[in-house]
């Protein structure tokens, strides 16, 4: 691959990001509109949101395991397709029984192109020898601003349906647009790497430190899937918002991450991972327990960009840490590390409504906040994103 085609492969796999992030931005103001829908209550919801959850880390070992065997760019290519249609099937289920399978498979295949893409902008910066993870995940909040904002406009004006269809066929004509520039491992040699390669690895790796960082990209994770899932219920319950401002809680969450991960690479080389981690879980803390005890809904939409500014750049120094981490194959570390931090998003939440429906949102953002302290706190562990080993060589067992 030539340096010109590694560049063309970076804005290809930039768009990915940002079509994903549109569908999961768009996503977001159709999830209160679920209650009314099917009558039902909360509680319900959490489950369904469990069950998109589920789904999501569920397939994202079978996702690993395609891209294994055929390489990133045609697994991502084919679930870059698939997650157009996703949406509408969830909006225009008739019944539970069709909405609950329409979450799981909404989940099943975002997550699976989310593991696809990231899978492929590792091959990127590996050609192009440069980070682009920070920048990626900031495309991908884009494209969440985007469909979170201009998503609540089109459901005030037009409705739901209307919107679902429109996110279809945007989502559709950027994936296809960006397929052509796509560059990564070939097919061929992800095929000869499983079969003629070393000797098989263990499907879990076994070193407790890189697991540890999986925690902290949970604990990251969780109030990003907070806000994605809750913060327009939240608005609207106990702050009185109505749809087009209750959407604007995720939308600008979403577009203060975007704009801090296009500066992280750049904040991150001046200052170093450990320093930009813990400042930044400190400012997500805060701005999350400043949202808990808002007094308006606007003053809360504020609170949660600045959150979002704090949280932008945890999860990408979480990946390159697992990257750099000792006596592991960088592919293996991602992974594990993926994995576990995606749960945050993607299973948490469900949690989330749970406990919200017993004691109320205000006190649910609170709590969450204290994961962010937790995660600056450990902020040294990340040092190997930096290059520098995060824990003694010797705690590493390569997976065997």
């Amino acid at each position: 691959m030539t340096l010109t085609e590694a560049r063309r492969g970076r804005w290809a796999v930039a768009a990915m990001f940002a079509a994903n992030g549109f569908v999961m931005g768009a996503w977001a103001p159709q999830i209160p509109l679920l209650l009314p829908r099917h009558q039902i209550t909360e509680f319900t919801l959490g489950l369904l949101i469990l069950v998109l959850g589920i789904g999501a880390v569920g397939a994202m070992l079978f996702a690993g395991r395609l891209i294994a065997r055929f390489g990133s760019i045609p697994v991502l290519r084919a679930f870059a397709l698939s997650i157009a249609v996703a949406l509408p099937l969830v909006v225009f289920s008739p019944s539970l029984a069709v909405l609950a399978p329409s979450m799981a498979l909404l989940g099943a295949l975002t997550g699976c192109m989310d593991v696809s893409m990231n899978a492929n902008a590792v091959e990127v910066e590996r050609r192009l020898g440069r980070a682009i993870m920070s920048s990626s995940h900031g495309f991908w909040s884009l494209g969440g601003f985007v469909g979170g904002s201009l998503g609540s406009w089109v459901i005030l004006h037009w409705g739901s349906e209307t919107q679902a269809l429109l996110v279809a066929l945007f989502s559709a004509v950027i994936v296809l647009a960006a397929m052509p520039f796509l560059r990564g491992e070939p097919a061929d040699r992800a095929v000869s790497t499983v079969t003629e390669g070393a000797p098989k690895q263990r499907l879990l790796p076994r070193a407790p430190g890189l697991w540890l960082l999986g925690v902290m990209a949970l604990f990251s994770m969780v109030p990003e899937g907070a806000v994605l899932d809750w913060a327009a219920l939240y608005l609207q319950k106990e702050l009185g918002s109505d749809v087009f401002r209750s959407g604007l809680a995720f939308a600008f969450f979403a577009g203060a991450m975007a704009i801090m991960r296009f500066a992280g690479d750049s904040v991150r080389n001046r200052f170093g991972a450990v320093r930009t981690l813990r400042v930044s879980g400190l400012l997500a803390a805060a701005g999350l327990l400043g949202a808990s005890v808002a007094p308006t809904d606007m003053i809360a939409v504020i609170c949660f960009a600045a959150s979002g500014l704090g949280v932008a750049n945890m999860v990408p120094i979480m990946f390159s840490a697992a990257g750099n981490y000792p006596g592991l194959s960088s592919g293996t570390a991602i992974s594990a590390v993926t994995m576990v931090g995606y749960m945050g998003i993607l299973v948490a939440p469900a949690s989330i409504g749970f406990v919200a429906e017993a004691i109320g949102f205000r006190l649910t953002y609170a709590a969450l906040s204290l994961l962010l302290i937790i995660v600056a706190l450990l902020a040294g562990r990340t040092a190997g994103a930096d290059g520098v080993h995060a824990v003694p060589e010797a705690e590493a067992r390569p997976a065997a």
